[in-house]
């Protein structure tokens, strides 16, 4: 007997969660953000991402009202779906994310991030996440503080902090993402990725490991070197170094 088609995607979908959440057993990560990348060149960017054997790529939406800013949405997300098999990290930088949440299930994001500042109430659009297949995520920026998704972080299997304030590229790291970072280590489960968003780079990788993140988002780092695969072995280097500093 041939399965439902729907029953074949279910089961696809459900799989995305589990092959982002098994990410967290080769932590540190480096996930290039797609925002720096040369969009007049994705092919062979992703050809470069993939040689450098990054273990996932991250990617910026941005609607120009929720941040004053604008990037791409899910038709882009689809073809860069068609070039690669590396997890998906979508970090949703929109207002009413529920509006389009379907569309970046759709066009085959792991895992799919909100903002607490758009949705003050995120534990049903978390778990509505949870149910379409793909990792739920959470994030928060820098002027709101960790009591405000504490409520909710049973419903994450990831949790950001941005570590500039959102919207562009190339700002630089903001400490006061360290106290937070240490403060949600010891409130998450063991199961949840740390994951920090904002001038992250060989200088400043390492106080963000020791601080508790296990994902690292970098952009400038690593679209601005002139070798992927050394840009990205650098910083998990620093990443393992920092969090392992006996090894």
């Amino acid at each position: 007997m041939i399965p439902r088609i729907d029953r074949i995607i279910e089961s696809l979908d459900m799989s995305r969660r589990t092959t982002f959440l098994n990410l967290l057993k080769s932590a540190p990560l480096i996930a290039p953000s797609m925002l720096k990348c040369d969009f007049g060149n994705l092919h062979r960017e992703v050809e470069l991402l993939e040689s450098a054997d990054v273990p996932l790529l991250h990617l910026d939406v941005m609607d120009g009202h929720f941040v004053p800013n604008l990037s791409y949405g899910p038709m882009v997300i689809q073809r860069l779906r068609e070039l690669t098999e590396l997890p998906f990290d979508a970090h949703l930088m929109i207002s009413e994310p529920e509006r389009y949440l379907d569309d970046y299930v759709a066009a085959g994001c792991d895992a799919i991030t909100i903002h607490i500042e758009a949705v003050p109430e995120p534990i049903p659009l978390l778990k509505r996440i949870r149910e379409s297949g793909a990792a739920a995520g959470l994030a928060l920026n820098p002027g709101t503080p960790v009591e405000k998704i504490a409520p909710a972080l049973e419903s994450c299997d990831l949790v950001l902090v941005m570590s500039v304030e959102p919207g562009f590229g190339g700002q630089k790291f903001m400490p006061s993402a360290l106290d937070k970072l240490r403060e949600l280590s010891s409130m998450i489960s063991a199961d949840t990725l740390l994951s920090v968003d904002g001038g992250i780079g060989p200088e400043t990788i390492g106080s963000a490991a020791q601080a508790g993140a296990k994902l690292f988002v970098a952009g400038s780092s690593v679209f601005d070197a002139s070798d992927y695969r050394e840009a990205a072995t650098q910083l998990f280097g620093a990443a393992s170094q920092a969090a392992s500093p006996s090894l």
